[in-house]
């Protein structure tokens, strides 16, 4: 799957524009909140923000930046998820949960060392996930991919118990977003 695929699967998902009052972020279009938008250099209403400018920002910031395209060189469905989670709640969230899973499944640092959980992906991270890659190969992809799910469903749920008002959006994350 390229990243052009996964845009055009997360803008579909999105929908158009929204202004959930319970919804912190505000007004929003293609997923992306209006703070984000403004910060890219987008002034008019959120109701009109073009399609392939929402594209361009979820390429820069939610893939480039945080280099998980270079996570997808080595597992593409791990970048996949990256991807789909920090689009959702920030691209260092979902590095961390990356780093989280690794420094969990390195067996006591016996297959890799363990590394930061710093929410960016840099040459330690990558050396990880290599080494996770080489030991456990491609069936490793898959339980990587479900421990990172598993935090994610995690971090939803206390999101919810945390603002009642994020239980509106609950089952949405759980339906849309995890597995």
């Amino acid at each position: 799957m390229d990243i052009d695929s996964l845009i055009d699967a997360l803008i579909e998902r999105e929908g158009g524009y929204a202004d959930h009052p319970a919804d912190r972020g505000g007004p929003t279009r293609f997923g992306i909140t209006e703070t984000v938008a403004r910060a890219n250099g987008y002034d008019g209403a959120m109701r009109h923000l073009p399609r392939d400018t929402a594209a361009a920002i979820y390429r820069r910031l939610y893939w480039t930046r945080p280099r998980f395209d270079a996570v997808g060189e080595r597992a593409p469905s791990i970048a996949a998820e990256l991807f789909d989670t920090g689009a959702n709640m920030g691209p260092k969230v979902a590095a961390a949960f990356l780093q989280r899973a690794l420094n969990a499944l390195n067996r006591g640092a016996r297959d890799y060392a363990d590394i930061a959980v710093d929410g960016r992906i840099g040459p330690a991270t990558l050396a990880a996930l290599d080494g996770f890659l080489r030991r456990r190969g491609r069936t490793g992809e898959t339980v990587l991919l479900k421990a990172i799910e598993a935090l994610q469903g995690e971090r939803y749920l206390r999101l919810a118990e945390s603002r009642p008002a994020n239980e509106a959006f609950l089952y949405g994350w759980l339906a849309n977003r995890v597995g």
